[in-house]
């Protein structure tokens, strides 16, 4: 039986940047030692972004109502950015590596023909927690940077993004989080102000009630 495209009209993107994704990927072939570590990595280590988000509540318990708000915000902007890089991945609708250049080194499975690669989700959460994390804790936004780069690569080495995806989720995910960051610290600050005083003062302030410290 004549196999038929399950994507006719989805688009290949492979020649945007076919010969950097075929260098890593040759790469992965020859470091066959990694390729188990890090296609666990790949998805595990989104552990780590979630992590860097309690650590900033933690923290944000410390400081004044506009941190705790910027804490607070960081989850919900990575959801926002994810929403928006899962509107993009629909219209683009471009193919996975593994289906669109099959003869590559592919370690990840290859998911289902809807899955699309551009952009990629997991590249895109990793880049909305750096930017909100950015206008919380830069200390915590940096050890987040280089967690997301290297998350970036795994995404490439695994087989199951482009480069030009990985790339592209982050000019996507970074503008989107930092602002919608932006935006929820001068929405939720004075709602957190009037929280910290009541019965949730335990989740939002290190402190008695009411006492927490500015700046």
């Amino acid at each position: 039986m004549t196999a038929v495209s399950p994507m006719p009209l989805a688009f290949n993107g492979s020649h945007i940047d076919r010969s950097l994704f075929t260098t890593v990927t040759d790469f992965a072939r020859d470091t066959r030692w990694l390729n188990a570590p890090l296609e666990s990595w790949t998805n595990i280590g989104l552990g780590v972004f979630a992590i860097l988000m309690i650590v900033g509540w933690w923290q944000a318990r410390r400081r004044d109502s506009a941190s705790m708000a910027l804490a607070l915000a960081v989850p919900v902007s990575v959801v926002v950015a994810f929403a928006a890089a899962e509107v993009v991945k629909k219209l683009v609708s471009e193919v996975r590596p593994c289906r669109s250049m099959p003869h590559a080194f592919i370690v990840e499975t290859c998911p289902a023909p809807s899955d699309f690669a551009f952009p990629s989700g997991h590249t895109t959460t990793a880049a909305a927690t750096v930017a909100a994390l950015y206008l919380l804790n830069r200390k915590l936004c940096a050890i987040a940077a280089l967690f997301a780069l290297f998350e970036g690569f795994t995404r490439v080495y695994v087989g199951a993004h482009y480069p030009h995806d990985v790339l592209g989720s982050a000019l996507l995910a970074l503008p989107i989080a930092f602002l919608t960051s932006l935006a929820l610290r001068r929405l939720a600050t004075p709602l957190v102000e009037r929280l910290r005083t009541g019965v949730l003062a335990p989740v939002l302030t290190a402190g008695p009630a009411g006492a927490h410290a500015a700046g």
